[in-house]
Formats: C-alpha cells, sequence, structure tokens
C-alpha cells in the first residue's frame, strides 16, 4: 500500500485490513489488493509469480501525456521499473509501469480528434 500510496493512491477504510485494501481509482473504478493467503480463498488456481510471469495488464486513461509522465515518475521513485519504451502514436500516448510485486499498469492519454478513422 505504500508504493500506491506515493503514486496518490488511497484506501477506503471500509474496505482495509491486514489481508485486504480497497483502491479507489475513480468515482466509479476500484482495485482490490489481496496477500496471497486472502487471494486464494477466491481461487483454485495457483497464484501467478508477477515477478516472472504476466498475469494481467492493468490500464489507466489520463487527461494528458504529462499526467501519464508524472505517475511513472511517481512509480520509479516509489520503487516500481517501467518495462518498455513509450509508445507514441500522436493520437495515442502510452507508458507501461511495473509495481514491486511485478503487476504492469499501464497508463495512456488519448486524443480521439487525432485518432485513425478506420
Amino acid at each position: 500500500m505504500n508504493y500506491f500510496e506515493q503514486l496518490g493512491y488511497t484506501f477506503d477504510p471500509k474496505f482495509k485490513s491486514e489481508d485486504t485494501a480497497c483502491m479507489p481509482l475513480n468515482e466509479h473504478t476500484f482495485t482490490m489488493l489481496l496477500t496471497h493467503k486472502k487471494w486464494s480463498e477466491f481461487t483454485q488456481k495457483p497464484i501467478a509469480d508477477a515477478a516472472k510471469t504476466n498475469e494481467v495488464a492493468l490500464n489507466t486513461s489520463l487527461n494528458s501525456k504529462a499526467e501519464v509522465d508524472a505517475m511513472i515518475e511517481k512509480g520509479l521513485k516509489a520503487g516500481g521499473k517501467e518495462p518498455r519504451e513509450t509508445e507514441d502514436y500522436e493520437f495515442m500516448y502510452s507508458r507501461a509501469l511495473e509495481d514491486p510485486d511485478g503487476h504492469t499498469w499501464e497508463y495512456f492519454y488519448m486524443d480521439m480528434s487525432k485518432a485513425p478513422q478506420s
């Protein structure tokens, strides 16, 4: 949780315990952070080691290229890693960040006025 707090995220105290934390991404989207112990109550499958395999990419749209860059810089300062080069397609700007556990978070900005029509 400390890592995500350094990125500017907060946690809902009503849904926070030793094994869980509810992290609002915006007013309509929430992410639940769970310990492996807690997650194992929801699945019979082995839990992926995110440092060795990709199990999911979490994508968040931001309002500008500057916001994307600022989020990546906060993540790097907090101990994250940037796993790939920046993608800049004129209409879409995207950067990825691995959290300390190895999960991939992608932050992007899209200018639909510049998007290809097909």
